[in-house]
C-alpha cells in the first residue's frame, strides 16, 4: 500500500478543527518515514527478494520500531502531541494520531506476515500484495473515494485545479511504484528515494490545502 495510505489523511483533514492537510500526509506515511530513516543506520533492516510476493520484492524482516503496532502507537502519541502544542488543537492532535496509528492497518491488509503486535513474534498480515487483481483496484479506490470526499467536503476560491494537480501527483507516483523498475538489491538509495517522495508529495498536499476551508465551518460561520 502507498497512495492508499493517505486515504485516512484526506478524509481528516475534512474536519472542522484538522491540521493542515500537508501535515496530516506526513502523519499518514509518518511510520514509513522513520522505517526509511532507521533503515539508514541500519536500527531496522530489510532485503530485496524478488518474488517474495507478486507486487513488492521487499522482505521486511526487522521493522520493530516502526511498523508494530506498539510503535505506531507511539509514533501517533509523539506526532499528535507535538501538533497539539503547535496548533493548541485537541482535535487536531488528536486526528493527527488517530492518521499515525491508520498506518498499520492499511497495511495489515497488503502486507505478508511482517507486522507485528510490539516488535516480537507473531507476525501478521493478510498478504494481498499477492493478489493484484484485488490490490490494485482497492487502493484506487480508497484514494479516489478519499480525493472525492475531501473534494466535497472542503472548497477553495481558485477552485480545484490544486487538488487535481494534487490527484495526479499520487497516481503518478502510483503507477512508478507498480510499475517502474524494481532494485535488484538493497541500497541505501531505497529509503532516500523514499524519503524524498514523502517529502515532496507532503508539501504538495501542504500547497493544494492551503486555501482550502471546510464547508461545514463556512457554513457555521455564516449562521
Amino acid at each position: 500500500m502507498f497512495v492508499g495510505h493517505f486515504a485516512p489523511a484526506l478524509v481528516a483533514a475534512t474536519r472542522p478543527r484538522a491540521p493542515g492537510l500537508g501535515t496530516l500526509f506526513v502523519a499518514a506515511q509518518l511510520v514509513d518515514i522513520g522505517f526509511a530513516a532507521l533503515l539508514i543506520p541500519g536500527v531496522e533492516a530489510m532485503r530485496v527478494v524478488p518474488g517474495i510476493t507478486a507486487m513488492n520484492p521487499m522482505d521486511l524482516y526487522h521493522m520493530p520500531y516502526t511498523h508494530s503496532l506498539l510503535g505506531a502507537l507511539l509514533w501517533g502519541a509523539a506526532f499528535g502531541a507535538l501538533v497539539g502544542a503547535i496548533t493548541r488543537r485537541r482535535e487536531a492532535a488528536l486526528l493527527t494520531a488517530l492518521v499515525v496509528v491508520s498506518h498499520w492497518f492499511v497495511d495489515l491488509i497488503v502486507h505478508i506476515p511482517d507486522l507485528t503486535l510490539y516488535g516480537a513474534p507473531p507476525k501478521f498480515g493478510f498478504g494481498l500484495w499477492n493478489y493484484p487483481l484485488a490490490e490494485m483496484p482497492l487502493e484506487i479506490g480508497l484514494t479516489a473515494a478519499a480525493m472525492i470526499y475531501y473534494a466535497r467536503r472542503t472548497s477553495a476560491p481558485t477552485g480545484n485545479r490544486r487538488l487535481w494537480i494534487l490527484g495526479g501527483l499520487l497516481a503518478a507516483v502510483q503507477a512508478v511504484d507498480w510499475f517502474g523498475a524494481k532494485a535488484p538489491d538493497y541500497s541505501i538509495e531505497i529509503p532516500l528515494t523514499m524519503l524524498a517522495a514523502y517529502i515532496v508529495l507532503a508539501l504538495v498536499a501542504a500547497w493544494a490545502g492551503a486555501n482550502r476551508a471546510v464547508v461545514m465551518a463556512q457554513q457555521e460561520a455564516s449562521t
